[in-house]
């Protein structure tokens, strides 16, 4: 089968591997039909998360048919339709049971204390090959996988792999309320997805910032306020947006490829220049005892963050990896309903032929480029 393979920083190719097999009585084996990439994709690509092993199938969003089961896996069939949580948990451990599947003790091969175990990452994580593949082996599929309604399509459901449950945790962890007024910190389209989770869990105002115009017209159609951060100073217009005072929640939908205000330099692969860019700007002009939810992705190791200004202010801080079963089902049904249409948020569908192409522009932050969707079948 064709898939998108990782071979070193930079590297990567389209190649033909051989197809995954059930090796568990707890696994699933699913035929592709849509995939996706996503920013943090591009981390293992330009060298911020470390440690990836060579020949590793890249992704971690995915939906498709199940086509093989294992003896242990009692409630999907083969031909039904299904949704990869990005995360893979076991459903049994303590930590899945409370609704951390992010932190199961069980489904990560490195042991209980490595943490997240999640698709198409480096050594820590599994490694666990990915889903920019025709088929994929799926561990723990009964916690794994999510039947997709009916009424809801392969393109509605594939943004629900990852990307609306990462944002929708991210509100979570800025522990919106009623009223509040929340600034999201990215107009990528995990920051589209935390605009559209903060308006559901009930912020009053929603402001974002971002360096790219047409990802903040995206969020001005969902009437959150824009600052375009390379063309005013964010922290002096947010304040002035909010009486001098901040907002009262931050959900941080950057990382640690943030970028200075100013041109990208067009460079292929580049790291971004400012790592702490996002966290400074979140601290500095939050309210006082504020919270603060960081969903950007942070490699291990990564040291830098103001943590003073922090204290002084009373700031709260919660972040981490996004429980994603723990919300899929719930999602489903707000898509299902008509209350979210991820529709909106994809920009780009390609064919895998066309992958490693897709890769180098997303890469280049090139406007007009949001969410690119894989059309494996």
């Amino acid at each position: 089968m064709k898939a998108v393979v990782w071979h070193g920083t930079g590297d990567i190719r389209l190649d033909d591997v051989e197809d995954p097999k059930v090796q568990e009585p707890t696994d699933a084996v699913i035929r592709i039909t849509r995939s996706a990439i996503c920013g943090t994709d591009l981390h293992m690509v330009r060298g911020t998360m470390p440690d990836m092993v060579e020949g590793t199938i890249l992704g971690h969003e995915a939906v498709g048919v199940v086509e093989e089961v294992g003896s242990a896996v009692r409630g999907f069939s083969p031909g039904d339709r299904v949704v990869v949580t990005s995360t893979v948990g076991c459903g049994t451990c303590s930590y899945c049971r409370a609704g951390y599947f992010a932190q199961c003790d069980t489904a990560n091969p490195n042991g209980a204390a490595a943490g997240t175990c999640f698709f198409g990452g480096p050594k820590a994580t599994g490694p666990v090959n990915g889903l920019q593949a025709e088929r994929a082996r799926i561990p723990y599929a009964m916690t794994t996988l999510v039947r997709v309604p009916d009424a809801v399509s392969d393109d509605q459901a594939i943004l629900v792999s990852d990307i609306f449950p990462t944002a929708w945790f991210g509100a979570r962890l800025a522990e919106v309320g009623s009223g509040d007024t929340v600034l999201v910190l990215g107009a990528g389209v995990v920051g589209q997805f935390a605009i559209a989770s903060a308006k559901r869990q009930g912020a009053g105002r929603v402001i974002v910032v971002d360096g790219v115009q047409s990802r903040l017209d995206i969020a001005r159609a969902q009437n959150a306020e824009v600052v375009n951060f390379n063309e005013e100073d964010p922290v002096e217009v947010v304040r002035e947006l909010t009486g001098g005072i901040g907002p009262d929640r931050v959900i941080e939908a950057v990382g640690v490829d943030a970028e200075k205000p100013g041109e990208p330099t067009g460079e292929q692969w580049k790291p971004g220049d400012a790592p702490r860019q996002a966290l400074d700007w979140a601290v500095e002009v939050v309210a006082k005892a504020g919270t603060i939810g960081i969903i950007g992705v942070y490699p291990p190791g990564f040291d830098q963050f103001p943590i003073g200004d922090a204290m002084n202010k009373n700031l709260t801080l919660r972040m981490g990896n996004c429980n994603h079963r723990r919300y899929v089902p719930r999602l489903l049904d707000l898509v299902l309903t008509g209350e979210v249409d991820p529709l909106r948020f994809i920009t780009q569908h390609e064919r895998p032929a066309s992958a490693i192409e897709a890769y180098k522009t997303f890469d280049l932050r090139e406007d007009g480029w949001l969410k690119t969707v894989l059309d494996v079948a």
